[in-house]
């Protein structure tokens, strides 16, 4: 199994997987989803073993109660966990083992899909811990950069005065204070409490407010920011997960989970926020060269980069190599 692949990836919103295949993509892999009489999602690699058509272009059939995926050239239908169940051209056939299609864990959470590509069902989903209040997925957001490159953009702090100017930032306030990196017990760094002035700090904030934030690296391709707005009783919590799925080495789809003790504000508003801030950060991050996060040098830094620097020893440590140079 590759470094890469000993984490879960969200390749879908769960509310967007009904009742027909759904086609998404993985490292360079097609994958289907579909959900069974139960409501359970699958993922197949989206590849009919017989001759190569895609799965998501058939259909879901229900049969003697049972779902199954039925492939849209021979008709050949697949239960669950991939095995062949008949074959229409050989109804009275056996299928064998060989004959499967292959099917990949999946788990719900957070709102969205998790596949785990190598099949590997003990792979690690990124956990966020504790937050605050309902989930509200934003996303997704397809890029053309590397994963790696979005996950350093989400944990840069000096960048808010420029390309979120009267949203997270403002020129009045560029300096970033000093700050600690701390590591977690698997190595992923984090920052326990950064202190930053927001212009407009969320979706309900009407006037300027001072944020501690607090970050935390998930995974490779995750990580979790939490903010609170206020020194006093009436400081509001929320909680911002990047999820990101690469697709290619360059090319990159962006989740995020919103975590809110709002339960008055619109998803629709929430959303709109969300949408705002990082439709600033695609264009900056589709521009940026090389599109794979170097590791190995070429590239200057100061202090002020810090959780940056951190995050790329993290994935040295790891292994985590797709998406680098």
């Amino acid at each position: 199994m590759n470094d890469e692949q000993r984490w879960c990836y969200p390749v879908a919103a769960a509310k967007d997987l009904g009742t027909s295949p759904l086609p998404v993509a993985l490292f360079d892999e097609d994958l289907v989803l579909w959900r069974d009489e139960t409501g359970t999602p699958h993922a197949f690699t989206d590849r009919c073993p017989h001759r190569g058509t895609r799965l998501s272009l058939g259909a879901v059939r229900v049969v003697d109660g049972r779902a199954q995926l039925e492939c849209p050239y021979h008709g050949w239908r697949f239960d669950g966990g991939g095995r062949c169940l008949h074959i229409p051209a050989l109804p009275d056939f056996m299928p064998a083992a060989g004959h499967a299609a292959r099917s990949h864990p999946l788990r719900e959470a957070n709102g969205l899909l998790w596949v785990v590509p190598d099949g590997d069902a003990t792979a690690c989903l990124p956990d966020p811990g504790p937050v605050p209040g309902r989930a509200v997925v934003c996303g997704p957001y397809d890029v053309a950069t590397s994963a790696p490159r979005v996950v350093e953009n989400f944990l840069d702090t000096s960048h808010f005065a420029f390309v979120h100017e009267g949203w997270l930032g403002d020129r009045g306030h560029t300096e970033v204070p000093a700050y600690d990196v701390v590591l977690g017990a698997d190595g992923a760094p984090g920052v326990p409490h950064y202190r930053a002035w927001q212009p407009q700090a969320s979706a309900q904030s009407a006037t300027g407010a001072w944020v501690d934030y607090r970050y935390q690296v998930l995974s490779p391709c995750s990580a979790l920011l939490v903010k609170q707005v206020g020194d006093d009783a009436l400081a509001t919590q929320e909680a911002y997960a990047l999820w990101v799925v690469p697709l290619e080495p360059e090319r990159s789809r962006v989740w995020f989970t919103l975590f809110t003790g709002d339960a008055a504000t619109p998803e629709a508003t929430l959303r709109a926020f969300q949408h705002g801030i990082f439709t600033q950060d695609r264009p900056v991050l589709e521009s940026q060269r090389p599109r794979r996060l170097p590791l190995s040098g070429g590239e200057a830094h100061c202090a002020a980069d810090r959780l940056s620097a951190a995050y790329r020893r993290y994935l040295q440590a790891q292994g985590f190599t797709y998406g680098t140079c």
